[in-house]
C-alpha cells in the first residue's frame, strides 16, 4: 500500500486537464492494443477466407479425382506380365531416345536422359494406368536444362 500512496499523491497533484490527457492516452493505448491483438488478426482471417476456401475446394476436387482413379484401379482385372510389358513399351515410344527400357523378368528399368518434366509425369501416369506398373525405385536428378535424368524401376505382373 505504501507504493500506491506516492502514485495516488502524484495523481491528485496533477491538474484536471492533465489527468484527462493521461486517461485519454491510456484509453487510446487500450484501443490500439485491442486492435492489434484481437481485431486486426480476425479481420485478416476474414479477408483471406474466400481465397483459402477456393484453394481448399480445388484441393478437395483433386483428392476426389485421385480417389476415383484409385477405385478404378482396384476393380481392374489383373494384367499378365507380357501384356504389361507391351503396354509399357508403347508408353515409352513417344519419348523417343530420351528413354530406354531394360526388362529383367517382372522388373523393368527405364533410363531417362533429358526428359521434360511434363513428359515424365505423363509417362508415369500412363505406366501406372495402362501397364499397371508399380514404381519400386526411382533415382531422378534435375539437370541444368530443367529436364530430368535418371532411372525408374517398375514391377510388372499380376497383383
Amino acid at each position: 500500500m505504501t507504493q500506491s500512496t506516492p502514485l495516488a499523491a502524484r495523481w491528485a497533484a496533477l491538474p484536471a486537464r492533465e489527468r484527462q490527457l493521461v486517461l485519454l492516452g491510456a484509453a487510446l493505448l487500450a484501443v490500439a492494443l485491442l486492435w492489434w491483438v484481437a481485431l486486426a488478426p480476425a479481420l485478416a482471417t476474414l479477408r483471406a477466407a474466400p481465397a483459402r476456401h477456393k484453394q481448399l475446394d480445388a484441393q478437395l476436387q483433386q483428392m476426389r479425382t485421385l480417389q476415383a482413379q484409385a477405385q478404378t484401379l482396384q476393380v481392374q482385372a489383373p494384367m499378365s506380365a507380357v501384356d504389361a510389358r507391351r503396354a509399357l513399351e508403347a508408353s515409352v515410344k513417344p519419348l523417343g531416345t530420351a528413354a530406354q527400357l531394360v526388362v529383367m523378368g517382372e522388373r523393368v528399368t527405364v533410363t531417362f536422359n533429358a526428359v521434360a518434366p511434363d513428359a515424365l509425369a505423363q509417362w508415369l501416369t500412363q505406366a501406372r494406368l495402362n501397364a499397371r506398373a508399380v514404381p519400386s525405385e526411382a533415382k531422378l536428378v534435375r539437370n541444368g536444362a530443367g529436364s530430368w535424368d535418371g532411372t525408374v524401376v517398375l514391377n510388372l505382373g499380376p497383383r
